[in-house]
């Protein structure tokens, strides 16, 4: 009887193949370090406190649970909704851009198969996609 590796998205594939909880922990130095270093992350970056520590590690223990590991943002900080917490800044397109391309970057830095830095990807796209429309939303109901 053969075992198959369970598809990405599916129980904790997705987090075995981040290289759990440390290699989600190196995905974010790296993803930061791109925000702090990449000319085309300023706008974003200004978002963010000088000392990102917390944000490293609550983007950290968000990831472990949202690729279906431990639980850790719950754990740790409670529930959180990522479109309405993020939709107090004006985040458009471009943000929203410079974010998955500083995510893209610390992906491509990762000994990640393709297939599961492509799928991974594609995956942020769709939080990063719904924080733009929540906080268009936010826009709009205030005018």
């Amino acid at each position: 009887m053969t075992q198959s590796t369970p598809a990405y998205g599916t129980a904790d594939a997705s987090y075995q193949a981040a290289g759990e909880i440390d290699g989600i922990r190196r995905l974010v130095d790296d993803f930061y370090q791109e925000m702090d270093s990449w000319e085309g992350a300023q706008e974003l970056r200004a978002l963010h406190a000088p000392d990102l520590a917390s944000a490293r590690a609550k983007l950290s223990a968000f990831l472990s649970g949202w690729l279906g590991g431990p639980r850790l943002f719950q754990q740790q900080y409670g529930g959180i909704s990522i479109p309405a917490f993020h939709a107090k800044w004006d985040v458009g397109p471009e943000l929203r851009d410079q974010w998955l391309e500083c995510m893209a970057r610390a992906i491509a830095k990762q000994p990640y198969s393709p297939a599961f830095a492509s799928y991974l990807l594609e995956q942020l796209r769709v939080p990063a996609n719904r924080v733009v429309q929540a906080s268009q939303a936010m826009r709009q109901a205030q005018q």
